[in-house]
């Protein structure tokens, strides 16, 4: 059945509008006068006179709100439009002759404060490579807690960039004229951390041949942060939630508390939560570091931004490469259990192999191999302890990721790709939070 539609312009609309509801007024206006009018308290010929002022001019009021309103709402969209700045960015005009004003106006303004998201994120956050708004979300985090000296956990799945996060922080903090100093719990042996988390003095054990600062003192009046937290040995953990606590510690075989002023930030790829019920993480220690969490999102969660991702990774390379856009469809699909990390190390091994552009064959076999793919329509890819409607919402995304990908990102293409009405196709993308014009070809 076909879809007939009347798209009604504004400027007759409002006023009809507000005309009718004055003409309501006047209507019980009028049966209010009758009513008093039976028992000889008014007149009536004052009502249909002044019920026709009422509605002239509240309809000539509605004429002036479209005038002073909606006029320069439309210039903005011709304007917008003449610039061609909304097409360059997702591959596609908002120009349709059959969509009514109102919609067309929304989609304007949604674009375009996208478009001024993605530049502010440019500008911030250079070396934070991402315009989903996933990763927005982020930056948004980041701007809001960099100003305070609250302590940040950071959370993520291995190689989502939780030290660049914590970097950021850093660099839009009023600390960020000293050295932002991290430490890798986990990459320290449990018998050498603490000696680098406090440092020691000359003879506290065999090998102390002099003293030693540890980060806790360098971090004075900076940042410090501590990666892979969850890894830290309990007896650590005891002496850290001290230091936190009272922005004091003592060197390993001193007696001398020492006074610091640090920030700290800490990340970890591990539920504490859980570990906390486990007993392998303090309780006191989770409740002190986890006064503002950021979450990072998984490389899965933002497949949009793996172009962006894939051509900074060649602008490093030493020869001008790009990839196909074959190639690229793969890398977008692919699950990337490493994350960032692990497309880089792609990305590299690729550079290597390629001549000048990286094309399906030149990437690694576990990212081109079917069973290392991710199918978005294999039931069995989703967590056992996804519900059923969840399972259904990543099914959809997957396919709505895929159509934009085969169409270059333009949605009119995508949208006859999927069988679906343009308009449906943009609210499901506006819901799962998917950025269109990352997939535009280069």
């Amino acid at each position: 059945m076909k879809d007939i539609r009347f798209n009604i312009s504004l400027y007759i609309i409002i006023p009809v509008i507000i005309a009718g509801i004055a003409l309501l007024a006047t209507v019980a206006a009028f049966n209010i006068t009758m009513f008093y009018t039976k028992r000889g308290l008014v007149p009536t010929w004052p009502v249909a006179f002044w019920g026709t002022i009422i509605v002239l001019t509240t309809a000539i009021f509605g004429l002036l709100i479209v005038k002073f309103i909606i006029d320069p709402v439309k210039r903005f969209a011709q304007n917008t439009e003449s610039l061609g700045i909304i097409g360059s960015h997702t591959g596609e005009s908002i120009r349709v002759q059959n969509q009514d004003d109102m919609v067309r106006y929304a989609q304007l303004f949604d674009q375009v404060t996208d478009i001024l998201g993605q530049v502010e994120a440019r500008e911030l956050f250079p070396n934070i490579v991402g315009q989903s708004k996933a990763i927005r979300g982020v930056l948004k985090q980041i701007l809001q807690v960099a100003k305070t000296d609250s302590t940040v956990l950071i959370l993520g799945e291995t190689g989502t960039g939780k030290e660049l996060i914590a970097k950021s922080i850093h660099q839009h903090s009023k600390r960020k004229g000293n050295d932002f100093i991290a430490l890798n719990c986990a990459a320290i042996p449990e018998n050498l951390l603490e000696s680098e988390l406090f440092g020691h003095e000359k003879g506290a054990f065999t090998g102390a041949t002099s003293r030693k600062l540890g980060k806790f003192e360098i971090a004075h009046n900076s940042t410090l942060f501590l990666d892979e937290i969850g890894d830290m040995p309990m007896e650590t953990q005891t002496k850290v939630l001290r230091s936190v606590q009272e922005n004091q510690f003592e060197r390993v075989g001193g007696i001398k508390p020492i006074q610091v002023d640090v920030r700290f930030i800490t990340a970890t790829h591990q539920d504490l939560a859980k570990q906390v019920e486990l007993g392998q993480f303090r309780q006191d220690l989770y409740y002190r570091l986890n006064v503002f969490a950021i979450y990072l999102p998984p490389l899965r969660d933002r497949r949009e931004d793996i172009p962006l991702l894939v051509e900074r990774f060649l602008a490093d390379q030493e020869r001008h490469l790009a990839a196909s856009s074959e190639a690229l469809q793969i890398l977008t699909a692919y699950n990337w259990p490493g994350n960032i990390r692990e497309l880089e190390n792609a990305v590299e091994a690729a550079a290597i192999v390629a001549e000048k552009t990286i094309e399906p064959r030149h990437l690694p076999a576990a990212v081109t191999n079917i069973a290392g793919r991710t199918a978005p329509q294999k039931m069995e890819t989703f967590s056992k302890d996804m519900k059923l409607d969840e399972r259904l919402q990543e099914l959809e995304k997957s396919m709505i990721i895929d159509a934009l990908q085969k169409t270059g990102g333009i949605q009119k293409r995508a949208a006859a790709h999927l069988n679906i009405k343009e308009r449906s196709l943009w609210h499901r993308i506006k819901k799962y939070d998917i950025d269109a014009a990352a997939f535009k070809h280069q």
